[in-house]
């Protein structure tokens, strides 16, 4: 029966256009074709990225911070409290504030007491500012690294500056050496960001990180095996071309280099917007989805990696939107960049204006279920 459901899942009409199908693939007359037993490999590279990175971080990152002088700011840890540590593990970091009057009275701490209580337990779970050059840092490295070696695999090739050329003599491509490396180095990578994710900064955008790393993953392995690597290759370069410029501008941010910051951001921006609002959705993904309908009828496996493209496009514009907020908010006063996807650490200052607001909302009669609104300024990232 696995025989027959295994016979179904691969059968040639799913996955290639009329008339082709896996036997295409086959290797013959010195010419060698994509494999699925080649994506194995990319497990080990990628736990090689991962002792790489740790190597690289101790190395090269804190070095490297040291020298444009990031500086992580004195944190001081909340006292032990068996009662609100209990509630901070297992109910909330951010009481309400029917919540915190409930837990001063359990305490016999003050409401103020409490709220900095709470304040310095969230700081010290944020990670360092070390930590996140670190992170920036490496990725920064492998980025631009990818950049230029993928530069260097394309730039001579037809369908470089011809995006239709890709569909020339499909399937029966032959696998070219520098692809193979392409592509096993680009999905070791990503492969570490999902196994590394547990312990690398959470951002707002999380969620939409991880759908991001599973639909790359999913895209290239499912590039490979039915050998859309010609276009594959395309969206790996693109991808690479602005990420590069993202990280430069976020070590700037953390060592305290404005201009730099700015300037860098900028050129990320720019290149961000023509490579994935323009190039990505009007020449490559025309060139998968479109243009292919003149060759071929579509199949499943046309609409499988046209869907995993528009996924990826979909969160090209949502990150957009995020780019150009920041871009708004940094142009018009100079001010440095902040990225409006990771967390700020809150202060001192924070919760005193938390409370100005409480005391004037509760003379105003301005309550909500009974109760001030308690203003927790924790949305914002650094």
């Amino acid at each position: 029966m696995l025989s027959r459901l295994s016979e179904m899942i691969w059968a040639d009409w799913i996955w290639f256009p009329v008339g082709h199908g896996w036997d295409d693939l086959k290797d013959h007359d010195g010419k060698v074709f994509p494999k699925p037993k080649d994506l194995w490999a990319t497990i080990p590279i990628a736990l090689c990225f991962l002792v790489i990175r740790q190597i690289f971080e101790r190395t090269v990152a804190t070095p490297l911070a040291s020298l444009l002088g990031v500086t992580d700011k004195k944190r001081i840890c909340a006292p032990p409290n068996p009662v609100l540590e209990a509630y901070f593990c297992s109910t909330s970091k951010h009481p309400t504030q029917s919540s915190i009057e409930s837990l001063s009275k359990q305490t016999g701490c003050s409401v103020r007491q409490v709220q900095r209580w709470f304040r310095q337990r969230r700081n010290q779970d944020r990670p360092s500012k070390l930590k996140k050059f670190q992170e920036a840092c490496w990725r920064f490295t492998f980025y631009l690294l990818a950049f230029f070696a993928g530069l260097a695999v394309l730039v001579d090739k037809p369908w470089f500056h011809d995006m239709k050329l890709m569909w020339d003599d499909f399937p029966k491509m032959p696998l070219l050496p520098s692809q193979y490396w392409y592509y096993m180095i680009e999905l070791g990578f990503y492969l570490s960001l999902i196994f590394s994710v547990a312990s690398d900064v959470k951002r707002k955008d999380f969620k939409e990180q991880i759908v991001h790393h599973i639909a790359t993953i999913s895209l290239i392995s499912f590039s490979w095996l039915v050998n859309y690597i010609r276009g594959g290759t395309l969206v790996m370069l693109v991808h690479d071309s602005a990420d590069y410029l993202m990280e430069s501008a976020k070590m700037f941010n953390y060592a305290g280099w404005r201009k730099t910051c700015n300037c860098m951001f900028t050129m990320f921006a720019a290149v961000f917007i023509v490579t994935r609002l323009v190039i990505l959705p009007f020449w490559i993904i025309h060139t998968t989805l479109v243009y292919p309908l003149t060759l071929y009828s579509p199949f499943l496996g046309f609409y499988f990696f046209n869907g995993l493209m528009l996924v990826l496009q979909v969160l090209h514009i949502f990150w957009a939107v995020l780019i150009l907020r920041m871009v708004i908010k940094f142009l018009p006063g100079n001010e440095i960049v902040e990225d409006e996807r990771s967390d700020k650490e809150e202060t001192e200052s924070e919760d005193e204006g938390a409370d100005r607001e409480l005391r004037e909302k509760s003379k105003n009669g301005h309550m909500q279920n009974g109760h001030a609104a308690l203003n927790n300024n924790h949305s914002k990232r650094d």
